[in-house]
């Protein structure tokens, strides 16, 4: 469905995450650009246009830097992302994407993928 978004709003996808099997990169149709370093990442973070992430350290460097970052909650997030917001008071460039019931991510994921298409 992912895959579906970007070739209808005609975006580019690039992989931050360290680690992740190059076949997954692949399937995505994602650029590798993973990083040795903090500083290499926030200087890739810098380059992009929008961060769509989890809650990890990616989610946190890109608010700190003030970059558009979109992060995806789970059902029992921490409690410093209190409850029913969709935005952060610690990272104002950040809109939050909360999962409804937990071990559920479809229903997150659509909503990003509906944004994703509006999105400039």
């Amino acid at each position: 469905m992912l895959i579906r978004a970007r070739e209808a709003a005609g975006f580019d996808l690039f992989s931050l995450q360290l680690d992740a099997a190059p076949a997954e990169i692949a399937a995505l149709g994602a650029t590798d650009w993973r990083s040795a370093n903090v500083y290499q990442l926030a200087t890739r973070v810098m380059a992009l246009d929008l961060v769509i992430t989890v809650d990890t350290m990616v989610a946190h460097l890109a608010g700190a830097l003030g970059r558009p970052v979109w992060t995806l909650l789970p059902a029992d997030c921490d409690w410093r992302w209190m409850e029913r917001r969709s935005d952060s008071p610690w990272y104002p460039s950040m809109r939050l994407f909360r999962q409804r019931q937990a071990g559920e991510w479809q229903e997150a994921l659509d909503d990003v993928i509906a944004e994703l298409m509006h999105w400039q």
